[in-house]
């Protein structure tokens, strides 16, 4: 068992009016690690005006999360069915939209990794259970209900 921390601090600013949400969704996480990034809430559920540039929203960090988890998830897998590799690149997208109960929610996660092999690759096949695999060893992916689909590109 393994325990993980993350702190969340935010703080109602001078001149803000909370009661008539005009208030900025800035705030900082910090990890068990000691990193520390900005946060904010999307600028696409709050709009722009009280979202801050240039911070990870949730939903962001979700996505990032998927595509990290099944990176390393795949390449211990890849490493154990003897590929090298030498280079994984995923551009993640998530999809935010009603689901099935009519809540919001981030309903699907589309993973596109780019991986370079040194020496043999995988075939089609091969890539699509070792994707498989990662998939289902991953423990952020057990962790939620979001569809995840790998579109690897070959």
């Amino acid at each position: 068992m393994a325990i993980y921390r993350a702190t969340t601090d935010w703080r109602l600013q001078e001149g803000e009016d909370f009661a008539k949400g005009r208030y900025s969704r800035g705030h900082a996480v910090a990890f068990g690690s000691g990193q520390q990034v900005a946060g904010t809430a999307s600028a696409h559920v709050i709009g722009n005006k009280w979202s801050v540039a240039g911070a990870v929203d949730p939903e962001e960090m979700l996505v990032a999360s998927l595509s990290a988890c099944h990176m390393l998830t795949f390449l211990y897998i890849a490493a154990k069915a003897g590929f090298l590799i030498t280079a994984y690149s995923d551009a993640a997208e998530g999809l935010m939209e009603t689901n099935a109960e009519g809540r919001t929610a981030i309903t699907l996660v589309t993973l596109r990794p780019r991986i370079t092999y040194d020496g043999p690759r995988p075939t089609a096949d091969e890539r699509a259970h070792l994707h498989h695999q990662a998939h289902e060893e991953c423990y952020i992916a057990n962790s939620v209900k979001t569809e995840v689909v790998v579109e690897e590109s070959a």
